[in-house]
């Protein structure tokens, strides 16, 4: 028993040993990069971006638009930045909100005034995405890109049957016969229906209109081609809905021609706030995040460098 107590006590005393040595080595490990990320901020070079020089500011457009908030946001926060010359909008949207579309196309239109944006499309942009687009100065589009699609659709589902089958009735009480509008427990009258559509046709004008004025054709043209159909950006090329075909990289070239940035030019992302840049943080691995990581909690600064 006494053999087996010694034993015990010696591998305990091992795995102290070692977890003190774990330990120290993860503190130094820390400790290097604390260092390294403080000579870095006393040189004034940030850990992952580059020295300081004139720039494309990079805005992803991308998913269904439901806001415009965040684009303009960061439209403005390019507007306000220097080093900003030219600004290009990387597109992957089916559509979406037909007033939040229009403000992303008026803001791209009036920031364009005052440094050059670029739109590039990627897999899709179409209806309300490439309503947007439209605002800027140059259209760039892969060939297969999916783009068009002028149009406005408004879909009214009707359960009355439903209810009828489940013994469910509604009664509606109104200020104004038209105050249901809509109503998806009946169906729409002729009044109805006529209201419904003029709105529809004035929006569907509207959208003609602005792409007409943001690409620089006759209304009458973009109004035969704006019966909700689809282009690939081959397509879209050759009735000049879009500029050039190319990638990303194209729309960086054409936005630094624009900019006049000589050289390579430095790709500016917006600014994050800590919560968010820690939480990307996490998600990354290696050197990089660490440095990425004590620059956020060294600097006063409430952004992180991309």
């Amino acid at each position: 028993m006494e053999q087996s107590s010694d034993k015990g006590g010696r591998t305990r005393a091992l795995l102290i040993v070692l977890a003190t040595i774990g330990g120290l080595a993860l503190l130094s490990f820390f400790a290097v990069f604390v260092l390294i990320a403080t000579l870095l901020l006393k040189t004034g070079v940030a850990p992952t971006s580059l020295s300081p020089k004139d720039g494309v500011g990079i805005i992803d457009l991308e998913g269904v638009i439901a806001s415009s908030d965040t684009i303009l946001k960061n439209l403005r926060q390019f507007r306000e930045n220097d080093r900003v010359k030219a600004i290009v909008v990387r597109i992957d949207s089916p559509g979406g909100a037909v007033g939040a579309s229009q403000e992303i196309y008026q803001e791209l239109k009036k920031i364009d005034k005052e440094k050059p944006v670029v739109a590039s499309l990627i897999n899709t942009a179409a209806s309300g995405a490439f309503y947007a687009a439209c605002g800027s100065r140059w259209i760039v589009s892969n060939p297969g890109t999916v783009t068009g699609s002028i149009g406005v659709i408004m879909k009214l589902p009707n359960i009355a049957g439903l209810l009828e089958k489940l013994g469910i009735k509604t009664t509606v009480i109104k200020s104004g016969k038209l105050k249901d509008l809509a109503s998806i427990t009946r169906e729409l009258t002729p009044e109805e229906r006529q209201i419904i559509q003029g709105v529809m046709d004035d929006i569907h004008r509207q959208f003609i209109e602005d792409v007409a004025k943001g690409r620089h054709l006759s209304v009458e043209k973009v109004a035969k081609l704006a019966d909700g159909r689809i282009f690939s950006g081959r397509q879209a090329l050759a009735i000049h809905f879009v500029d050039e075909l190319g990638n990303f990289s194209t729309a960086i070239k054409k936005a630094s021609e624009f900019g006049k940035i000589k050289g390579s030019p430095q790709l500016i992302y917006p600014e994050k706030d800590k919560i968010t840049a820690i939480k990307e943080i996490l998600e990354e691995s290696g050197a990089e995040s660490v440095l990425r990581f004590f620059y956020l909690l060294l600097t006063n600064s409430s952004a992180i460098p991309n």
